[in-house]
């Protein structure tokens, strides 16, 4: 995550609540969202997102710094996460609103600290790695599902047309 007040973090993590648990055990994968600010913010965002899955936090950052994940806004803002439904006004309006609400000066993580995605494992082997580029740049869930050999998920409220 880039952090607990990013209104992306927010709705990207929403979708990734809706992966069923049931289709990582049959895959015997695991969905784990790293933060990079204090613990104490897991439960209250967890809340927030219905997220269920694991959940940790890496405070000063190592992780990130391992992977070399970016800290700043890179040039190309055009790309649009698919599973960022706010715009940018309202998104920041909220997350303002969220950091107003909760403990002063507390910014729940680097504001400027990019995330990324990665399959990882057996063992440490690293069979993909996406550095976000800004906080847009969202791998689609679906593509990392295939990639780990898990079912992938409609994230649409459309009904879709299966064709038998």
């Amino acid at each position: 995550l880039q952090n607990f007040l990013c209104y992306t973090c927010k709705e990207y993590v929403e979708d990734l609540a809706k992966v069923p648990k049931a289709f990582l055990e049959e895959a015997n994968v695991r969905l784990i969202v790293i933060g990079q600010s204090s613990y104490h913010h897991i439960k209250p965002f967890c809340s927030l997102t219905g997220y269920t899955h694991e959940m940790y936090v890496d405070p000063q950052r190592e992780i990130y710094k391992t992977l070399g994940m970016k800290r700043g806004e890179g040039n190309n803002v055009s790309v649009r996460s698919p599973h960022v439904k706010s715009n940018t006004f309202l998104g920041s309006i909220r997350s303002v609103w969220r950091a107003m609400t909760g403990p002063a000066f507390d910014f729940q993580g680097d504001p400027a600290q990019q995330g990324g995605a990665l399959i990882l494992g057996p063992g440490n082997e690293v069979h993909f790695l996406h550095l976000d580029k800004n906080r847009l740049d969202h791998v689609p869930i679906n593509t990392v599902l295939q990639l780990a050999g898990v079912k992938t998920v409609n994230f649409t409220n459309k009904p879709q047309i299966i064709d038998v």
